[in-house]
């Protein structure tokens, strides 16, 4: 904040500093600070003055973070989920699953009462709950991750399309 960072609205995480039309992020998660800038100057300065401040180590070029693969090139970046999505599909028991053109069914609608019974709660939570962090990357998914239930979250596991299921607006 004493360098001119301020939160933004979307995520308590996130932090903007306005300097011009350079508009540097940085995103801190626990003892972790991920920090961009398009004028490399202005991000060495940035950094120095963390590092005046704090007890900092600069990592160099940001690779991998929280699960998300970080590929940069002259064109920006490309943010990836794959090797999370791998591990979920393996938790799920759905590597050798068909690919499915669509994560929720066209004429798939929940009910409150039916379908089969959760054996286990917490496993439920855990899938839907990886579904949930793999809409970071995969925002395709969104619709079908907010009408989970244990049937079609597997669905959700099996989708490879990117045509948003049945969301009238997109």
């Amino acid at each position: 904040m004493k360098i001119g960072f301020a939160a933004t609205r979307f995520d308590a995480s996130l932090f903007v500093l306005k300097r011009g039309s350079t508009k540097p992020l940085l995103l801190l998660y626990v003892d972790d600070i991920v920090l961009t800038a398009s004028d490399g100057t202005l991000l060495h300065d940035i950094i120095q003055q963390l590092h005046d401040t704090f007890t900092i180590k600069d990592l160099g070029q940001l690779h991998y973070f929280l699960g998300i693969k970080v590929r940069c090139t002259s064109a920006g970046s490309f943010l990836s989920q794959q090797k999370y999505a791998e591990e979920d599909l393996k938790r799920a028991g759905m590597t050798t699953c068909k690919a499915v053109s669509t994560p929720v069914g066209t004429s798939f609608k929940l009910v409150v009462d039916g379908g089969r019974p959760i054996d286990d709660q917490s496993d439920y939570r855990s899938l839907t709950g990886a579904l949930q962090y793999l809409t970071l990357t995969r925002s395709d998914l969104a619709y079908a991750v907010q009408q989970i239930h244990v049937s079609p979250s597997l669905d959700v596991c099996a989708y490879s399309d990117a045509d948003w299921a049945r969301c009238p607006d997109t």
